[in-house]
């Protein structure tokens, strides 16, 4: 049996938890508050994933960059190379919020949106 310990990132408590792993399974989530803590920790160890934000260039509009998220969460393993493919774009004004700036970004079936509005 392996553990390893994790601080939750599912609320602002930031419970601390032992997650103990058999045969590279998850067997038991110690230290957590609420159910969303034992979630949080087993996709953690299993399959971690995380939002993405940043900014896109912007061409002839009223600010040089407008802001971007992914939809949904991604592979942890694929930040770098959704980062590249977000750094190679550059889109024209205007730009509405929630407007789709890359679909399906670095093949993880998620798509790029602005979270602002650019004229």
């Amino acid at each position: 049996m392996e553990e390893k310990n994790l601080i939750c990132i599912s609320c602002p408590i930031g419970c601390h938890m032992t997650v103990t792993l058999d045969n590279e399974e998850v067997s038991k989530v110690e230290g957590n508050t609420c159910k969303r803590g034992a979630a949080y920790a087993e996709k953690e160890i299993t399959n971690p994933t995380r939002f993405v934000t940043s900014t896109v260039k912007v061409k002839n509009g009223q600010v040089e960059r407008v802001s971007v998220k992914t939809e949904l969460d991604i592979p942890k393993s694929k930040i770098f190379d959704v980062m590249k493919e977000i750094n190679s774009v550059e889109v024209s004004a205007p730009v509405k919020m929630g407007d789709t700036i890359i679909e399906n970004v670095a093949g993880t079936n998620v798509n790029i949106i602005a979270t602002r509005s650019v004229k």
